[in-house]
């Protein structure tokens, strides 16, 4: 190769090479004014960013300027609210507090109400009560006074009979129910009761036996028909037709000496004497037939224990008779001396001298109690229903006793209680005195009320099936009927009535303050 190729070729290569250095450093440079154009861009930016960033700030500044402003304002405005807001509150809390004393006002005034409410209710029911009390008084007044007027009537009307006034006795007796029964008075009260018996006329006596009445018993299925024994030996059989008695003498024989008597359920007549004989009179009054009692001392009471037998005590002994055959059955000796023979419990009780009572529930089998009473015991009695049993004494004292064992000492006859009966409430009691007493026994104090007085020992009494009437026996040999029954004796003095009382009667005998009315009208319209 020549040299003007290699001349050629290096000139060419160091064209290459100086362009290839002039081509890098124009790109070195392009890149420098790349670099510097970026730079200078970025600044730039830089500066429109800082300049917006100024402007963006200054409007941040002037808009927090006028937010401040604003908050500013509204703190204020804020500050204000809560000053109001603070007013309010503490006008609401002194109006809350006032609420709360209006309140307490109000409760206290409610209370203050209340109480003075309450005081005037309480005022108001005492005057109330003192009111209801002061009538009550005035109808206790009332119903005293003409309680009183009525016991006090009572008594005149037996003075008025007593001095033959019957007419005007009858209207006091009458007027003194009227006003004893319309006021809830005892009715039962002597004065009131002995007034209506006197003038209804209820007691009725009839002479019928020779010899003192023993013992008296009504026949079964009858109301006003009897048999009656004496200690004359008689037996009578009598029959009440009003104010007559009819008598029909069915056995008599003075040596026998008749102290008891039953009647059988079919009628039939069994009497004791107590000379030693058993008189039995079958139901047709046709057939007598006495049986001996042999190996009895002084017999004298009898008992009806079945239709088979019946038992007879004598003083120290006790036999049994077959009703069948009329006959002793077997006798059997006693070891003490029977004083009374009555009933207890359905069945005999014989009490003897040592203070002792037997009940007698068979032939061989006895009860033995205490008496619980301190004396002699004449007169036996009990009441099933109420429980109370009543002992009636040599010395004219009685004894009742209830369920607890309670025992109150009544006092009212003056000699030996021969007879005692119990008819519910109602003791009735006979004595040797010549009287028969009622005594109620629930009264708060059990008194005695003279039913009748004699002049004779009361020897036996005996009510009919009706309870209205009792039959007494005397020693004298009397019997007597006398009606017990309020209503009876009532209805009986209102037919009696035959005018009303003038003004002056009514006027001296009850008084100006009653007020007048009609007795017979009363009477007329079926009482009072």
């Amino acid at each position: 190769m020549d040299r003007k190729n290699i001349i050629t070729y290096a000139a060419g290569a160091l064209l290459a090479a100086t362009t290839a250095v002039s081509i890098a450093g124009w790109r070195s440079a392009y890149l420098d004014n790349q670099q510097l154009s970026a730079r200078e861009a970025e600044h730039i930016r830089h500066e429109m960013r800082s300049a917006i960033d100024r402007s963006v700030s200054a409007q941040m500044e002037e808009i927090a300027y006028e937010q401040r402003e604003i908050s500013d304002e509204q703190r204020e405005e804020a500050l204000a609210q809560t000053r109001v807001a603070n007013e309010m509150r503490l006008r609401s809390e002194r109006e809350r507090q006032n609420a709360i004393e209006a309140e307490r006002s109000a409760v206290a005034s409610e209370k203050k109400a209340r109480e003075a409410s309450a005081l005037a209710e309480s005022q108001r029911q005492m005057a109330e009560h003192q009111r209801i009390q002061a009538e009550f008084s005035k109808r206790v007044a009332d119903t005293l006074s003409y309680i009183a007027l009525g016991r006090s009537l009572g008594s005149i009307s037996t003075i008025q009979a007593q001095a033959g006034n019957e007419d005007l006795a009858n209207m006091l007796s009458y007027t003194s129910y009227i006003y004893t029964s319309r006021y809830r008075g005892d009715i039962y009260n002597p004065a009131v009761f002995e007034s209506l018996m006197r003038s209804s006329q209820s007691m009725r006596t009839w002479a019928e036996c020779t010899g003192a009445v023993m013992n008296i018993e009504m026949m079964p299925n009858t109301t006003n028909r009897l048999v009656c024994v004496s200690n004359y030996g008689e037996i009578v059989l009598v029959e009440r037709q009003g104010n007559r008695l009819t008598s029909h003498r069915i056995f008599e024989n003075s040596a026998f000496d008749f102290r008891d008597l039953i009647v059988t359920p079919d009628s039939a007549i069994y009497a004791v004497s107590r000379t030693g004989q058993l008189v039995f009179i079958d139901k047709d009054l046709k057939t007598t037939k006495i049986i001996a009692l042999d190996g009895m001392a002084n017999p004298n009471r009898i008992h009806y224990m079945s239709e088979k037998r019946i038992i007879v005590f004598g003083e120290r002994s006790v036999a049994v008779v077959e009703t069948k055959r009329k006959i002793i059955n077997a006798t059997r000796q006693l070891p003490f001396r029977i004083t009374l023979c009555s009933r207890k419990e359905g069945l005999p009780i014989v009490f003897d001298d040592k203070g002792r009572m037997h009940i007698v529930r068979g032939f061989d089998n006895m009860e033995t109690l205490k008496v619980p009473v301190e004396g002699t015991v004449t007169a036996y009695c009990e009441s099933k229903n109420t429980g109370y049993e009543a002992y009636g004494m040599s010395d004219g004292s009685i004894y009742l006793t209830d369920r607890s064992g309670k025992v109150q000492k009544l006092l009212g006859h003056r000699s030996r209680i021969s007879k005692l009966k119990l008819n519910g409430r109602r003791l009735y009691s006979a004595s040797y005195d010549g009287r028969v007493n009622l005594w109620i026994t629930n009264s708060e104090k059990i008194e005695p009320m003279t039913l009748l007085t004699t002049g004779a020992w009361i020897m036996h009494f005996n009510f009919d099936s009706t309870k209205n009437t009792f039959w007494m026996g005397d020693a004298k040999g009397n019997l007597t009927a006398v009606n017990i029954s309020v209503k009876i004796m009532v209805d009986e003095v209102r037919k009696k009535l035959k005018r009303d009382f003038t003004p002056d009667e009514w006027n001296y005998f009850i008084g100006q303050n009653v007020p007048y009315e009609s007795i017979t009208g009363a009477r007329k319209e079926g009482g009072v």
